[in-house]
């Protein structure tokens, strides 16, 4: 049997395809390369040894995938497929709902076409109302800022009831923090189209070069240096997260949502001292003004991934930073030639 990975050529997908294939396990990747490179899914191959079948596809063709679930035997998927830029969500609101929606809901009825009852879904700190208190638990008040947040505060209320209606089914539905690093062979990594969205790669893209500067949005925070306060992940602790979420579902029945983080905040200006010592180099920054939605501070409280998954993050903020020059120092244009 084999697992469904939508969205497996993106940065987190592509990291837990690699540990899939480590742990054993026989992969199926499709993606419609929309944010992401077929060059990641032959590195995957590369640094593993294994090859595995991959289809450009869109997430939302539920004929596609059910023939492609059939082909080779899925029984559990993994659903990263999805729009994910913050401030994009917010100039085209229609196209994330659309796209977001309709790909969780045309996935489940090709899984139930097919008899596939687990998926792991890719959901985000993003689903918390910006008034809970942290650390973040997963009884935590719900809401969001944002059309991004809201499809995936929607996706889970979908997911949760298609787990009412078909108890044969289980959803795990995972809440990322912020992801951070690559595998620590610089052969894979983030590459974002246009100017990232998320911190890290705009620093390394600043410290190759690419960007002139960083801009840091605000500084008048209620935090310990005035920049707002986030709970970084490294992508490999949580491609791992994937691996024990799918052990998980072996045994579970149901949905339940579970955190993905450290359990630590670092600030903006924290990330880019570190990023500097770390690497020996310097990252131009100014400040800049608030950006819409942001808050002070946000981080998790990861006790459940350890109760339920036998997972904690293991990677430290040292070598987020490494990993990450590695990745782009190596690659400064990402996955381009």
């Amino acid at each position: 049997m084999s697992i469904l990975i939508t969205g497996g050529a993106g940065y987190i997908g592509s990291h837990t395809d690699l540990c899939l294939l480590n742990e054993g396990y026989d992969i199926v990747v499709v993606d419609n390369y929309d944010n992401s490179s077929p060059e990641a899914l032959r590195r995957v191959m590369e640094l593993t040894g294994k090859t595995f079948p991959y289809y450009e596809a869109d997430a939302c063709d539920e004929e596609k995938l059910a023939e492609i679930m059939k082909k080779h035997g899925v029984d559990s998927v993994i659903h990263f497929a999805g729009l994910k830029a913050v401030g994009e969500s917010v100039r085209i609101p229609l196209r994330y709902y659309e796209n977001n929606l309709l790909s969780t809901i045309r996935l489940l009825k090709a899984m139930e076409t097919v008899g596939v009852k687990k998926m792991i879904f890719s959901s985000s700190a993003t689903v918390y109302s910006a008034d809970n208190q942290v650390p973040l638990t997963e009884t935590g008040k719900l809401g969001c800022t944002n059309p991004y947040g809201w499809t995936k505060y929607m996706n889970e209320q979908i997911l949760r009831d298609a787990a009412v209606a078909d108890k044969e089914l289980t959803v795990v539905l995972l809440r990322y923090f912020n992801p951070v690093g690559a595998h620590e062979s610089g052969r894979i990594g983030e590459d974002p189209s246009g100017i990232p969205n998320n911190l890290m790669p705009y620093i390394s893209q600043t410290a190759v070069g690419r960007r002139d500067h960083l801009t840091v949005y605000g500084n008048d925070y209620n935090t310990h240096d005035g920049t707002g306060v986030r709970d970084y992940i490294h992508v490999m602790d949580l491609a791992r997260g994937h691996v024990a979420a799918v052990r998980y579902a072996d045994t579970f029945r149901g949905s339940d949502a579970i955190n993905l983080g450290t359990g630590v905040g670092y600030s903006v200006l924290d990330m880019v001292h570190a990023f500097e010592e770390a690497n020996h180099i310097k990252v131009p920054y100014v400040i800049g003004a608030r950006r819409p939605g942001d808050i002070d501070t946000v981080y998790s409280n990861p006790a459940k991934a350890k109760e339920k998954l036998g997972w904690q993050a293991e990677k430290t903020l040292v070598d987020m930073c490494r990993d990450q020059w590695n990745w782009q120092s190596h690659n400064p244009n990402g996955y381009a030639k």
